[in-house]
């Protein structure tokens, strides 16, 4: 009776921690949706124009930090700069941007941070860490943005961030085929999507948790 007991204990404890690791392990959306929402945030705040949310610039934004995924420094630099043709050489086929739909790309912020940053966070100490990337952001030509954010590694390593804006009419230019899906990604996070972002690597937590519980569990003869 008092193994019984000790044992039902024990499920309700553990049972309690899977649910604080799921909680723990959702990124409650998409933090590329967010990091838009704060740039037209600011961009309102000095009476500019909100920028359309395009899935197409996202998608590129989020290729482009794919590529310099290994060239973040100690200091949270990116040094790397890929040629402006991998946009519509690589960067768009490898979302499904229908090329004739490629318009201007009037400007681009590139960071990156050895640790995982919320988007208030990322905003702040990335996007618009200086007066030039505050400048790049409030231009008055910038007609629609993207956001795009990836890890260098799947469970360790700097966090990417990148912001790719467009000069053009909204909604008819980086249109994604399939009628807007585009090539699924398998990594990373982009904005304009409705999937929600993977954490890159933050949910390994729930994965260890899980492991624990089920271990546990064995150990006390619940299975």
């Amino acid at each position: 009776m008092v193994k019984r007991i000790y044992c039902f204990e024990w499920i309700i404890a553990l049972g309690f921690l899977l649910l604080v690791a799921v909680v723990s392990s959702k990124n409650h959306g998409n933090q590329a949706n967010d990091l838009v929402d704060l740039i037209n945030k600011n961009r309102t705040s000095k009476r500019l124009p909100q920028l359309n949310n395009s899935p197409g610039l996202g998608c590129m934004a989020m290729q482009y930090i794919k590529e310099c995924r290994f060239n973040c420094s100690q200091v949270n630099t990116v040094n790397c700069k890929p040629s402006e043709d991998d946009f519509t050489e690589i960067f768009a086929p490898n979302c499904g941007v229908e090329l004739p739909t490629f318009g201007t790309i009037s400007g681009l912020i590139v960071g990156c941070h050895q640790k995982h940053l919320d988007p208030p966070e990322a905003f702040q100490n990335v996007l618009v860490h200086n007066n030039g990337t505050l400048s790049i952001l409030r231009n008055r030509t910038h007609r629609e943005v993207g956001v795009g954010i990836i890890r260098a590694k799947r469970h360790k390593g700097p966090y990417l961030w990148c912001a790719l804006f467009g000069s053009n009419e909204r909604n008819s230019t980086f249109v994604l085929e399939d009628l807007g899906k585009g090539i699924e990604q398998k990594e990373g996070c982009y904005s304009g999507s409705g999937s929600s972002c993977s954490s890159g690597g933050r949910n390994g937590s729930f994965v260890w948790m899980l492991i624990f519980c089920i271990f546990v569990l064995s150990s006390t003869g619940f299975f």
